[in-house]
């Protein structure tokens, strides 16, 4: 797996660097000081993971992420315990205190390999679809075949994807990243990191906080669109 260490500090930089050799399944393509040379290399090495500090010069490590639509995982490495509950909510895969205790994390390894694991069948799958595709849906002992124009939203929970369709909201073991590649993007727009919305299904948007949108879904969901991602969605249904 290719990793990606950000961290405004050289030396933590290189004692994660030490203890990370332990781990031969995890390649360090690359090293970045602050959010903004992070986000040019995410783009340039395509890591698999990001070693992330929280506090940095600039823009913090919880900013970075949101402006990232399509992440990789993130292990968030830092001295500070406060910013724990609001990396989950952001599906950080771990959560590490410096000083990196060895133990810590080996545990850490051992959970981004299994979670690779059991997506690495779904992240060989990359064949587009159309949007008159009917596509199989199974979630426990019930399933649909379900027209892809008729899906108005997928949702991201933690490793599973909701779908909205109908009445239905069925969950599916698949990663929102790899949906995102694989659907057409003049139909299915990327709202944020937990949401991709179906564009024909969106009934009225308004403008939110922060630069944001609200679109509101024919469902009757209601889905915030990221400044980011709104700027993008703006640029391209301008005439």
């Amino acid at each position: 797996m290719k990793a990606l260490l950000i961290d405004d500090e050289r030396l933590a930089r290189q004692e994660l660097k030490h203890q990370l050799a332990a781990h031969p399944q995890i390649e360090i393509v690359g090293e970045a000081q602050n959010a903004s040379e992070a986000k040019e290399k995410i783009k340039q090495l395509n890591p698999d993971v990001l070693f992330l500090d929280i506090q940095m010069p600039g823009k913090t490590g919880l900013e970075l992420i949101e402006e990232i639509s399509v992440l990789p995982e993130v292990v968030f490495v830092t001295a500070y315990d406060d910013y724990a509950l609001r990396a989950f909510e952001v599906n950080a895969l771990d959560y590490l205190l410096k000083p990196v205790q060895p133990a810590r994390l080996a545990e850490c390894i051992k959970k981004l390999l299994e979670k690779d694991e059991k997506e690495s069948p779904k992240k060989e799958n990359t064949t587009p679809f159309n949007d008159d595709d009917l596509v199989f849906v199974k979630d426990g002992e019930r399933c649909w075949f379900v027209k892809l124009a008729n899906i108005r939203l997928f949702e991201s929970e933690g490793n599973y994807v909701r779908v909205y369709f109908d009445t239905s909201r069925p969950l599916i073991l698949r990663s929102l990243n790899n949906l995102d590649q694989r659907l057409n993007p003049k139909s299915f727009f990327r709202a944020s990191r937990k949401h991709i919305i179906n564009l024909k299904w969106i009934e009225g948007i308004e403008p939110w906080f922060n630069g944001g949108l609200m679109a509101k879904m024919k469902g009757g969901e209601q889905i915030e669109i990221s400044r980011r991602q709104a700027v993008k969605l703006k640029d391209m249904m301008s005439l």
